[in-house]
């Protein structure tokens, strides 16, 4: 895994934890950065890099992605959309 997977990665568990705290947190946390680190955390990635892994992080199906990572991705389910 690389450095910048590893980052992505750890930002994908950052937004997980902090979509669950929603429920209890006041103020809601803002989710807007860590969308904007994911997708600046995207477009480093070099152009080689699993096409699966592009698809998920692209179309924002970023519990796939973090799967992904997990090294893990038996436990997605397929998608409506065909993967490249």
């Amino acid at each position: 895994m690389s450095a910048t997977e590893r980052n992505i990665l750890q930002t994908l568990i950052e937004l997980e934890n902090a979509v669950k705290a929603m429920a209890t947190t006041i103020p809601k946390p803002n989710l807007s950065p860590l969308f904007s680190r994911i997708d600046a955390l995207t477009d480093q990635l070099p152009k080689d890099t699993d096409a699966t892994l592009l698809h998920y992080l692209h179309r924002k199906s970023y519990e796939k992605a973090r799967l992904w990572l997990e090294g893990r991705d038996t436990e997605n389910q397929a998608g409506s959309c065909r993967q490249p």
